[in-house]
């Protein structure tokens, strides 16, 4: 009983939300479906500059990790946050260091995620069908075609690594970016006909 009454909670929060602001993902769902259009174009230099933003990344986290570190007293597990924040920083200097030695690893890692956010909106989408009722099964497409990209990753490796991360970088954004310009379309076509209905 309490399960099914947080999870419709939950569900009009993400309603409520989408309604509120629905231009905000229209904004963002463009903006990636551009961002995608620019790195399927040029793959092999979306690759390297996913490799450089990712290095930036890690190398950004160690650096506030060291800091909040020592800022912090007493802090738990020391010498493992002293590890972690190090090892941050040093896979960041290597992904800047050499970009192109760090694409390989990085299209592994982009494979895992791919497989995760992809199992992720096909349950998500399934859960808030009854929200959503207009575009979740464009949330189930893009996260098949997330697990379809994982595959082609797996299938062509490691022959396409060079161009690979750039690609399906921009498909995954293509397919994203659409998938929340329908969703935010959907709450705009709900916000009009309730201000029709009170009108």
């Amino acid at each position: 009983m309490s399960k099914n009454h947080d999870a419709s909670v939950m569900q009009n929060a993400v309603g409520d939300a989408l309604r509120a602001h629905w231009r905000l993902f229209l904004a963002q769902g463009v903006v990636m479906v551009i961002l995608g259009g620019l790195a399927v174009a040029w793959p092999a230099l979306s690759t390297v500059a996913v490799d450089i933003y990712i290095g930036w990344l890690f190398l950004i986290s160690g650096v506030v990790g060291l800091i909040a570190m020592f800022s912090a007293r007493d802090v738990p597990a020391f010498l493992w946050t002293l590890l972690t924040a190090a090892l941050s920083m040093a896979v960041g200097i290597m992904l800047l260091w050499k970009p192109n030695a760090g694409v390989i690893s990085l299209t592994i890692v982009l494979t895992a995620f791919f497989i995760a956010e992809g199992i992720f909106q096909i349950v998500a989408s399934l859960l808030y069908r009854d929200v959503l009722p207009g575009s979740w099964g464009w949330m189930v497409a893009s996260g098949i075609c997330d697990l379809i990209l994982a595959a082609v990753i797996i299938y062509g490796w490691p022959n396409t690594a060079d161009w690979t991360l750039g690609l399906l970088v921009g498909i995954s954004l293509i397919t994203s970016g659409i998938a929340i310009i329908v969703v935010a379309i959907e709450g705009r076509n709900f916000v009009r006909s309730v201000a029709r209905a009170v009108t």
